[in-house]
C-alpha cells in the first residue's frame, strides 16, 4: 500500500458543487492507501461478510448477482470516482460481488471514516445521498428497459452511458471511447446472449449510429442512438438548491 495524493471521487463531486478546502480535505481522507487489483480478481464476494468500502481510483469494475440457476445479472459498471460496496456500512454480508473488469486501483477506507464525514460535513453526506440516488434511478430505468424495451434500444442505451460515465472523468473522450467490455458482459448486463449483443451491434453499426475499430465503438449519431434507445442522462439536469451550506 501506498500514499496517493488527491481525492478521485472529490473530482466526480466537483462537477456538482463547488467544494470547499475542508471538504476536499475531507475526502481526500478516503484515499490515504491504494490497493491494485488485477483484472478478474473478486474485490467483495456476494453474501460473504463485508466490511470495508472504497473508491474506485483507477479501472472499470463491475457489481453483479449469481441467480440460482448460475446466471449472473451484471448490476452496475463501476467507473473512476464510484464509491463502492457503500452498502457494506449497513449489512454484515456483501449483497453484490465487486469485480475488476481491467486492472485497477482502489482506495480502502471504514466506515468510522465515513461516520466522520457525515458529522463534520453535512453538504457532502448529502452528495453522497445524491450520488446514491443518481445510481438508484439509472439503474431503475436499465431495469424497466430489460422489461420493456427491444434488445437494441438495451444496447443502445448501454453504450450511451459507457460513453457519458467515461467522459465524466476524461474529458477528452467525445464521440469515440474504448468499449473495455465483451460480448458476454454486455449481455449479462442487458438480458441478452452474445450472440444477440453481436447481432445488434452490427445492426447499430448497419444503421449509420456506431462504429467499431480495434476494441473502440464511435457514436456516429448520438441523437438517433438515443432516440432508439430511449436514453436519458441521469447525470444531468440536478435540482441541488436544498443543499446545506458547506461547514
Amino acid at each position: 500500500m501506498q500514499s496517493v495524493s488527491s481525492s478521485c471521487f472529490a473530482d466526480v463531486l466537483s462537477e456538482f458543487i463547488a467544494l470547499t478546502p475542508r471538504e476536499r480535505e475531507a475526502l481526500d481522507a478516503l484515499e490515504l492507501r491504494q490497493r491494485h487489483v488485477r483484472r478478474g480478481a473478486i474485490l467483495q464476494r456476494e453474501n460473504e461478510p463485508c466490511g470495508e468500502l472504497f473508491i474506485l481510483r483507477k479501472g472499470l469494475m463491475m457489481s453483479y448477482v449469481l441467480l440460482d440457476d448460475g446466471s449472473r445479472q451484471i448490476l452496475r459498471f463501476l467507473f473512476p470516482g464510484d464509491m463502492l460496496g457503500i452498502s457494506s456500512a449497513i449489512y454484515h454480508e456483501a449483497p453484490e460481488t465487486l469485480c475488476a473488469l481491467s486492472d485497477t486501483v482502489v482506495c480502502p477506507f471504514d466506515r468510522a471514516t465515513l461516520s466522520g464525514i457525515m458529522q463534520e460535513h453535512p453538504r457532502l453526506s448529502a452528495m453522497i445521498l445524491v450520488y446514491s440516488q443518481i445510481e438508484r434511478v439509472a439503474l431503475t430505468d436499465r431495469l424497466a428497459a430489460l422489461g420493456r424495451t427491444s434488445a437494441k434500444a438495451r444496447v443502445a442505451a448501454l453504450l450511451l452511458d459507457l460513453r457519458n460515465r467515461l467522459r465524466a472523468t476524461d474529458k477528452s473522450i467525445d464521440r469515440a471511447f474504448p468499449l473495455g467490455l465483451t460480448q458476454e458482459e454486455i449481455g449479462d448486463a442487458t438480458g441478452l446472449t452474445a450472440v444477440h449483443v453481436n447481432r445488434m451491434l452490427r445492426q447499430l453499426e448497419e444503421e449509420g449510429m456506431i462504429a467499431r475499430e480495434g476494441g473502440r465503438v464511435t457514436l456516429l449519431d448520438r441523437g438517433a442512438l438515443a432516440g432508439a434507445a430511449n436514453y436519458v442522462n441521469r447525470y444531468e439536469g440536478l435540482d441541488l438548491r436544498w443543499l446545506p451550506p458547506a461547514r
